[in-house]
């Protein structure tokens, strides 16, 4: 199950969608995301399922390694149809059942925006370097600086979180495999019995993450790091034709859902 967790991985590639600038992608999943919560019909949802695939197409991601990221999202993903199946009023499935049509209908559109939210954020890790992204979003970031928002610092936190995400699925792997050959179960008894089986992983875990980041904090000094004041970058970003074109086109596919909303479909 770990490591079906591809969150923060970059998948390296020279398609259309790598080349695009990191800031481009970064509002394009912003339009994309608020596409995703106004849509209301069958139309909307199907523009939103086709504007997905065609972005995993264009990018060379293979569905596998979508699916593959969600499998650890799957108790979340059927907990929320659960909730929303039996807990919404309407019209019975059945005469004296507590399912509803309305329910059933809601509890789909929850699962499609869960399923279709999380692509789109894993499209765009997989497809951006995290330098990358991290200098995209503070570029996008900058007018807040003029309010004394650390936008430097807050960047390069999310960058060290996302590039040691698939570092510290390894290390809870390795963990769990040595506390297995010395008789560990992981597998068995209750609830209370599985979190008290996480203590010897969750110990030992703290203490690398910790034990790392010591290590990166000594060798940032070493290098005389003192925050973004005055530093320059060795790539500099710049829009270029496919950037315009992207965003316009994604502005458009907002409008359209939205459209699509106000006449019901």
């Amino acid at each position: 199950m770990l490591k079906d967790i591809t969150l923060g991985q970059f998948f390296p590639g020279d398609t259309l969608v790598h080349r695009l600038d990191p800031r481009t992608k970064l509002i394009a999943v912003v339009l994309y995301i608020v596409a995703l919560f106004q849509a209301g019909g069958v139309v909307g949802y199907m523009l939103l399922i086709l504007a997905a695939a065609a972005c995993m197409a264009v990018s060379h991601i293979s569905p596998k390694s979508i699916f593959k990221g969600l499998k650890p999202m799957i108790f979340i993903i059927i907990l929320t149809g659960a909730l929303n199946i039996f807990y919404t009023t309407g019209t019975p499935v059945l005469p004296g059942w507590i399912i509803t049509w309305e329910g059933i209908i809601r509890a789909v559109k929850m699962i499609l925006r869960i399923v279709l939210l999380i692509t789109g954020t894993f499209l765009l890790t997989y497809t951006t370097s995290p330098m990358a992204l991290t200098d995209g979003l503070e570029l996008l970031m900058n007018p807040l600086k003029k309010i004394k928002v650390p936008v430097h610092e807050m960047t390069i936190m999310m960058s060290m979180a996302l590039r040691f995400i698939p570092t510290l699925i390894e290390e809870t792997d390795k963990i769990m495999s040595a506390q297995k050959a010395r008789g560990a179960d992981f597998e068995t008894g209750g609830l209370i019995k599985r979190a008290r089986a996480l203590l010897p992983i969750l110990v030992p875990l703290f203490v690398s993450a910790f034990r790392r980041a010591d290590e990166l904090a000594v060798a940032m000094e070493s290098r005389c790091y003192h925050g973004g004041q005055g530093r320059t970058r060795m790539k500099q970003l710049r829009f270029a034709g496919i950037d315009y074109g992207a965003l316009l086109a994604s502005a458009a596919f907002l409008a359209g859902v939205i459209v699509l909303k106000k006449f019901g479909l």
